[in-house]
């Protein structure tokens, strides 16, 4: 990866950042981009390379804020190697008969529209180089329901789709499209499902989602990122269209 270009949605969370630390370690410039200003700077100083490290904030839902990035990204680096389209919330857990519109619309803004803007903008900067990588973040989410989750479980199928075709439609310009589906990794995300899920006692939910996991424990972000560093490279170049499951073995049981 050494002198690539690697942009970064959801820049400032668990996967997102661990994410942007092993790229750097293998020589790339990473981009992060979220929508909180003060996470995002918290990151750039976690990470201790600052001549290498851009942080953008914006708004994944908001047309003009995903070309800003893209455009931002483009004129600190000159390209956009690898796109890791990684922005997501998990939403509450309520049964669909008690669900608001607002509230489901509210998750899949993010998780669904903000990709697809994520796709849309920056394979149109990947056309003009002529090759790229881009990485969704799925789910195990993207094969199963869950009750109480219609919306997380909703969006992360549709990641799954846009992935099959974005792959599909920008295979002849030499751009790849894959997708990293993580299950039960350690992250506030998964701490904030467990709230949802039983607010009394989400260390209970928690020891009951790894009785579920063959390898017995959660996944860590180091776990997803290795995979991400994986589908950018050149050892993936005939890899596209994919999912790969980062998930302690669940879609095998």
């Amino acid at each position: 990866m050494n002198g690539n270009t690697v942009l970064i949605t959801g820049g400032a969370g668990g996967i997102g950042k661990e994410t942007a630390k092993v790229f750097l370690e293998n020589g790339a410039n990473v981009v992060l981009v979220d929508v909180s200003e003060e996470a995002l700077e918290s990151a750039k100083e976690s990470l201790n390379q600052p001549d290498k490290t851009l942080v953008i904030q914006a708004d994944v839902t908001k047309e003009e804020d995903v070309i800003q990035y893209v455009e931002k990204t483009v004129g600190a680096f000159g390209a956009i190697d690898v796109f890791f389209n990684n922005a997501a919330i998990s939403g509450p857990s309520i049964p669909i008969k008690d669900l608001d519109k607002q509230q489901f619309e509210s998750v899949l803004s993010i998780n669904v529209t903000g990709v697809f803007l994520g796709l849309k903008h920056v394979i149109k900067q990947m056309e003009k180089q002529g090759y790229g990588s881009i990485i969704n973040t799925a789910s195990n989410a993207a094969y199963i329901g869950a009750a109480g989750m219609a919306g997380y479980i909703a969006s992360k199928h549709a990641v799954a789709g846009l992935t099959k075709t974005a792959a599909l439609e920008v295979a002849s310009s030499g751009i790849r499209v894959n997708a990293v589906a993580p299950a039960a990794i350690d992250t506030q995300m998964l701490s904030g499902i467990q709230k949802n899920m039983n607010p009394d006692d989400p260390e209970g939910v928690g020891e009951a989602l790894k009785q579920g996991i063959p390898l017995g424990r959660f996944g860590t972000p180091r776990d997803v990122a290795e995979v991400v560093l994986f589908l950018a490279s050149d050892k993936a170049s005939f890899v596209t269209g994919s999912l790969y499951n980062v998930d302690g073995g669940m879609q095998a049981d």
